[in-house]
């Protein structure tokens, strides 16, 4: 078992989608930079994102993005797939 694991890390993979941006690149480094803004583990990739922190924080941080880009005046889809284990291996 991942030492992690002890202390309640999930991991969280996301991916935004935005509809009908006239500048979609700038919507998604939005998101990358308020996920970089929070406490938590993260992997930008290609297609998605993965982070891994407290549950509670990750909880948080999908509903930041949902109102943060919402109140922008931006529409969008996000993609979430929670896991209550960390993933990582030893």
């Amino acid at each position: 078992m991942c030492p992690l694991e002890k202390n309640r890390i999930a991991s969280c993979e996301i991916t935004y989608f935005p509809i009908q941006s006239e500048n979609y690149l700038e919507d998604i480094h939005k998101v990358l930079e308020l996920i970089q803004s929070y406490p938590v583990n993260y992997e930008i990739g290609v297609l998605s994102t993965t982070i891994r922190g407290d549950k509670d924080t990750l909880f948080k941080l999908i509903k930041d993005i949902y109102d943060k880009m919402e109140a922008d005046g931006c529409y969008f889809t996000i993609s979430v797939m929670m896991s209550n284990i960390c993933g990582c291996q030893l």
